[in-house]
């Protein structure tokens, strides 16, 4: 088994990707089981094929977008109603 740790210095961080066996119902070789830990507490966990090379790399994408949206970097608008013009008539 293969077994590569990485952290990403925010508050989602992987805690491993292991070789494993296809997951129930899936078929096929190279399976990687990835666990995702969140501020210390292991919460996520998910199937990938693939090369660990490309399978590490997916899931750093996957952990960065996590990330950003935890942050708020991504995608967000502070929207703030501006009161309406009276126009006289």
């Amino acid at each position: 088994m293969n077994d590569n740790s990485s952290t990403t210095g925010s508050h989602y961080e992987i805690v491993s990707i292991r070789r494993t066996e296809a997951p129930q119902g899936m078929e096929g070789s190279n399976w990687y089981k990835y666990v995702v830990s969140f501020e210390g507490n292991t919460n996520l966990q998910g199937y990938r094929q693939g090369t660990l090379g490309a399978v590490t790399t997916s899931v750093e994408e996957f952990i960065a977008q996590l990330n950003e949206r935890h942050m708020g970097k991504r995608g967000r608008v502070n929207l703030a109603p501006t009161p309406k013009k009276k126009t006289g008539k």
